[in-house]
């Protein structure tokens, strides 16, 4: 395990709202996660689901996805794993709440042109408000989709983030489970 990065100060959290990150992706994933959009943690530290009390990598551990918890900083290593991430909007900000309908929408549509090109078996957006405004599935429940893009399946998964009261991590880590039992079948 690497050394964290130090926390980011109160001054880099606020450089970097609008600031975008790379997504985490190589050839052959079997699943593709997608966030809503960076925080200004993971926009200041440059990994993703970086803010303290996220359960993103909490829950990709208990899961099974991954041999041990990774942190953010040890994002890279996904790849060798079969999996990725990106998010539906490309810039950081303080809330998921700052985006708009038109942001979101022009979102979902940057999203299939990248899963048309990586490919990946599985896209697992996380964040069931975001999928719906995303892709237009107003109904949409948690779970795999009636939708696909291509060859790729796609599943809506709840939003990992801390604010998200609806899940514990159990429960997350139990949603996160149900699909990787379904792409090792």
């Amino acid at each position: 395990m690497t050394t964290p990065p130090p926390r980011p100060t109160p001054a880099e959290l606020a450089a970097a709202q609008d600031r975008t990150i790379p997504d985490v992706t190589g050839p052959g994933l079997r699943v593709l996660f997608c966030g809503i959009n960076p925080g200004l943690w993971s926009g200041a530290t440059g990994h993703h689901f970086a803010r303290p009390g996220n359960r993103f990598w909490p829950a990709l551990h208990r899961s099974g996805f991954t041999p041990r918890r990774l942190a953010p900083h040890e994002q890279e290593q996904l790849p060798a794993l079969g999996l990725g991430i990106t998010n539906v909007v490309a810039r950081a900000s303080a809330k998921a709440d700052e985006l708009s309908r038109a942001e979101l929408r022009a979102g979902g549509e940057a999203l299939r042109e990248r899963v048309a090109g990586l490919r990946p078996r599985v896209l697992a957006v996380l964040g069931i408000g975001a999928y719906r405004m995303a892709f237009g599935q107003p109904k949409a429940v948690i779970g795999r989709q009636a939708e696909r893009l291509g060859d790729t399946e796609v599943w809506a998964l709840p939003n990992p983030s801390g604010l998200n009261a609806h899940y514990t991590l159990d429960a997350l880590a139990e949603e996160f489970r149900t699909l990787r039992e379904a792409v090792e079948r």
